[in-house]
């Protein structure tokens, strides 16, 4: 049969275990972290010692010479900006409007896709 005593002692080695096993989890958990964070920052500076590295040429070399195509004539490359959203919205091909001249125009100007007149909802009864 159980007496307080056991009951006491059941106890005690349930959290005195449970306590153990927190310490030693939590130490594992911090190796692990501080291991991951190492790697990444030594990823990090192997990637910026690349980036800034010295042995990038001083000048400028050509295209066959870096292992790429030359145009025909010998020219640069023709710059495309068919692959760069960005690029291709500064060159809008139908603007509706003129850009502002001055500041209050500005202000009060409207962008090109807004409507120049407010929409207003039809009125009167809509089911006869």
């Amino acid at each position: 049969m159980n007496t307080a005593r056991s009951f006491w002692l059941g106890w005690g080695s349930l959290c005195v275990a449970g306590g153990g096993a927190y310490y030693f989890a939590k130490r594992s958990i911090n190796a692990d972290r501080a291991a991951r964070l190492e790697e990444s920052r030594r990823k990090k500076q192997m990637i910026d010692s690349l980036e800034y590295s010295n042995n990038v040429p001083s000048r400028p070399m050509s295209a066959s010479t870096m292992g790429g195509t030359a145009n025909s004539n010998g020219g640069p490359a023709r710059t495309d900006t068919a692959g760069s959203p960005s690029q291709e919205a500064s060159s809008d091909p139908a603007p509706t409007r003129h850009a502002p001249a001055t500041e209050g125009q500005q202000v009060v100007e409207k962008s090109k896709y807004e409507s120049s007149t407010p929409y207003k909802s039809p009125k009167g009864d809509r089911f006869s």
